[in-house]
């Protein structure tokens, strides 16, 4: 079986792999796990310090491990702040929620 013909020039491959990433529908996907790299410069050094953004849902729950009761504590009353600064990203998908968790040993 032979490949099916080339249709026009060739692309650069930024735009064959955006293409096939949209047609796959994980496009969206990929926006929302660019936060996690992005999630120290986004909630600051302190809170950087003592946690860690583990993983998104597809829903736009954003799992984060933090250290200690008492910061988890501290961060869930400052979500809505959060949560402004980690949506406020240009071109960033929406993160609906977070979900803290006690970071185990």
């Amino acid at each position: 079986m032979s490949p099916p013909p080339r249709r026009g020039p060739p692309q650069p491959l930024r735009d064959a792999l955006a293409g096939f990433l949209r047609r796959a529908g994980l496009t969206e996907r990929i926006e929302q796990a660019s936060i996690i790299p992005e999630w120290a410069a986004l909630v600051g050094e302190q809170i950087a310090s003592v946690t860690t953004a583990q993983m998104v849902t597809r829903d736009g729950t954003l799992f984060v491990d933090v250290t200690t009761n008492a910061w988890m504590q501290e961060l869930s009353l400052m979500e809505p702040q959060l949560l402004k600064a980690l949506n406020s990203r240009p071109g960033g998908s929406t993160i609906q929620r977070l979900r803290w968790r006690l970071k185990r040993p």
